[in-house]
């Protein structure tokens, strides 16, 4: 629905990005915000790793739990995330995200500047099958996110 210019998604909608075995739900992108930043809406299954330990170069992110629980390594602390929690991620500090719990995990990610919309396209045009760390690094290296395992490992 258009609102003079905005627009209303419901929860769950959006465009799809089919990425790294999350449900990854695009909002808003640069396009509709010039630039200053992009939401997404991740669904995270129960007991799946979201990506490998990274660092952004050159964006920060907000995470605010919509439902579940979300483990969360931001540097060297440990988060448990949980309905209607916040977590700033800002860029330069390694974090990654898992769902280890029994139940689905859903998250709005806000992140600033935009641009992150256009990593997960170029993750969403890999071959489906297990994530091949090697491939996954080089689209990485392309967006100015540092990977903090050897491909290979997990």
């Amino acid at each position: 629905m258009t609102l003079g210019g905005g627009y209303l998604l419901p929860s769950r909608d959006g465009t799809p990005i089919p990425a790294i075995g999350l449900g990854i739900t695009m909002k808003t992108d640069g396009k509709s915000t010039r630039d200053a930043y992009s939401l997404f809406e991740y669904a995270i299954p129960p007991e799946t790793d979201g990506p490998p330990l990274h660092t952004h170069t050159r964006e920060d992110e907000s995470f605010i739990c919509l439902t579940g629980r979300l483990d969360v390594t931001l540097g060297d602390r440990e988060f448990v995330l949980e309905l209607g929690d916040y977590l700033y991620l800002p860029r330069d500090v390694p974090h990654a995200f898992r769902n280890p719990y029994a139940e689905e995990s859903r998250v709005i990610s806000v992140v600033s500047p935009a641009g992150l919309e256009r990593y997960y396209q170029a993750l969403a045009e890999l071959p489906p099958g297990p994530m091949d760390l090697s491939k996954v690094k080089g689209i990485m290296d392309d967006f100015g996110i540092l990977l903090h395992v050897q491909p290979g490992e997990r």
